[in-house]
C-alpha cells in the first residue's frame, strides 16, 4: 500500500505516531493507533480517507472525542483525526464544517443575532458528530433544525449533500451511529432570524428562565442560562474539574413499549413505594423515563463509589461517569456495568450505552 508518509504529502495531511487518544477525548482516556493524520480541510479528509480505504487499512475518524470510550491499549487501525473546522452564517442558517467545535458554532450563531441552537450550548464534541448523535438537550435536538449534511460515501468514494430524511434520525441516534459506512464533512442548520429561541419546551429551563413552557425569549439570555444549568451538573469542560472528565450523559433515557411499561412500574413501586412519581415523557415509540431518576433509586448516589474511586459518578450529576485523573478506560467500564446491572436488577430496565466503545465493550 501506499506509505503513510505519501498520504499525508499527498492530501496535505499530518502525520504522527505513537499519539495517546486520551488526548483527544473529553474522557482523557484511550491508548494510541497506528498513526495518526490530522486533516484539516475537507479535500484532505476525502483524500486520505479514500486513500486509506482503496488500500483496506482499518481507520478510526476521531472529531472531538467527546462521545467516545478507547480500550486501554488503543486501536490496530489509523486514526484520521478531522479538524476542518469552517463556520459560515447565512441570513437564517449556518453551515460548520465537521470539525468545528460545536459551541463555538452555536456562539456563533448567537452572537450574530440568530436563534435556534441556542438549547444546545455548552455541548462539547465536534459538529459532525451532531447529526450522528441526532444531538439533544433541553427540548431541542439537532435533527428538528437540520438542513442538509454533507456525506462521503465510503463504498463508492462520492461526496453529496442529504437531507434529514434520509438519516434515520431518532432518539440519540441516525444511520450514521455505529457504521462506517458514510463519514459526515459538514452540515447546514436552519435558525431563526429574530434572534428569538426555539420555544422552551423543558420545564427545569423555562423554570429558570422566568418564563412558561413554549414560550420564546432572547437566543443570548437562553445561551447564558443553559451554560450555567450544564455548568452546575459538571457538563460544562472545565480541564480543572474532573467532574467534566466525562463522555457527558453516558447513558440514554430508555424507551418503553407501552406492553413493558406496567411491569417496570410495578418493580418500581416494589421498590420504593405504590405513591412514587415516576418522571415520565413520551418517546418515539413508547414512555421515556429517565435514566438519571434510575440510577439513583437503585442505589447509586453522585460520587458513586467513593473519593478514593479513579473512576466515579459525577458529584453533581449522577448520570455522567467521570475520570478523577489517574482511571483507566477498563475502570470507567466496571462502573459503568455495575451501574447498569444495578438499575437491571432494580427495576428490570436494561440502560444502554451513549458513547461509542472503540476496541472495548461494556
Amino acid at each position: 500500500m501506499q506509505a503513510l508518509s505519501d498520504i499525508a504529502a499527498e492530501f496535505g495531511a499530518e502525520l504522527s505516531e505513537g499519539v495517546p487518544l486520551s488526548r483527544f477525548t473529553t474522557l482523557r482516556l484511550g491508548g494510541p493507533g497506528r498513526a495518526m493524520l490530522t486533516c484539516r480541510d475537507t479535500d484532505a479528509i476525502v483524500g486520505v480517507v479514500r486513500a486509506l480505504d482503496a488500500a483496506g487499512t482499518p481507520t478510526l475518524v476521531l472529531g472531538g472525542g467527546s462521545n467516545l470510550v478507547i480500550a486501554d491499549e488503543g486501536v490496530d487501525a489509523v486514526v484520521v483525526r478531522v479538524a476542518n473546522d469552517a463556520i459560515r452564517l447565512g441570513p437564517d442558517s449556518v453551515l460548520a464544517e465537521a470539525g468545528a467545535v460545536w459551541d463555538d458554532v452555536v456562539a456563533r450563531t448567537v452572537e450574530a443575532g440568530l436563534g435556534g441552537l441556542e438549547c444546545l450550548s455548552g455541548i462539547p464534541g465536534s459538529a459532525g458528530a451532531t447529526p450522528v448523535q441526532n444531538v439533544g438537550a433541553y427540548g431541542v435536538e439537532v435533527g428538528t433544525l437540520l438542513r442538509r449534511v454533507q456525506l462521503l460515501d465510503r463504498a463508492t468514494g462520492e461526496v453529496r449533500w442529504v437531507t434529514p430524511d434520509e438519516l434515520g434520525l431518532g432518539y440519540r441516534t441516525s444511520v450514521l451511529k455505529h457504521s462506517d459506512a458514510a463519514l459526515a464533512l459538514a452540515l447546514e442548520l436552519d435558525l431563526r432570524p429574530d434572534g428569538l429561541s426555539e420555544p422552551l419546551r423543558y420545564r427545569e429551563l423555562a423554570h429558570a428562565m422566568g418564563a412558561e413552557e413554549g414560550e420564546r425569549r432572547p437566543a443570548a439570555k437562553v445561551r447564558e442560562v443553559v451554560l450555567g444549568l450544564r455548568a452546575g451538573k459538571g457538563m460544562v469542560l472545565d480541564p480543572a474539574d474532573h467532574d467534566t472528565w466525562s463522555a457527558g450523559s453516558f447513558f440514554t433515557n430508555p424507551v418503553l413499549a407501552d406492553d413493558r411499561l406496567p411491569a417496570v412500574l410495578t418493580a418500581i413501586a416494589g421498590r420504593l413505594g405504590e405513591d412514587v412519581r415516576v418522571p415520565q415523557f413520551p418517546g418515539d415509540a413508547g414512555t421515556k423515563l429517565s435514566a438519571g431518576w434510575l440510577i439513583e433509586r437503585a442505589g447509586f448516589t453522585k460520587g458513586h463509589p467513593g473519593a478514593d474511586a479513579a473512576a466515579r459518578l459525577s458529584t453533581k450529576h449522577t448520570l455522567a461517569l467521570t475520570n478523577r485523573g489517574s482511571a483507566s478506560t477498563e475502570d470507567l467500564l466496571a462502573l459503568a456495568r455495575e451501574v447498569r446491572d444495578g438499575v437491571q436488577e432494580a427495576f428490570g430496565v436494561r440502560l444502554e450505552p451513549e458513547p461509542v466503545t472503540v476496541g472495548c465493550t461494556i
